[in-house]
């Protein structure tokens, strides 16, 4: 199965969604390289990055699910890296 590495940049600005988006990230575990997420106290606000390598459909569909959640932002950025893997 060809999978693309990705990073997918979350903003969330509304506590509310938290567990749902931990929802979203906990059923794509199997594709997530790694996770740092940063408490940006001073504005109220958390910036979590997730390095995620998986098929593009994968991809696309984890990414539009965070971006309908309420109070949080979500862009993706796509390597040009293509891996033929079994997953």
């Amino acid at each position: 199965m060809e999978t693309r590495i990705a990073l997918i940049g979350i903003i969330v600005e509304s506590p509310d969604s938290i567990q749902e988006l931990n929802g979203l990230l906990h059923e794509y575990r199997n594709y997530i390289i790694g996770r740092m997420g940063i408490p940006y106290r001073d504005c109220d606000v958390n910036i979590i990055s997730v390095a995620i390598d998986a098929p593009q459909d994968a991809i696309n569909a984890l990414s539009g699910k965070i971006g309908r959640l309420q109070g949080i932002s979500a862009k993706t950025i796509y390597s040009n890296i293509t891996d033929v893997k079994e997953k």
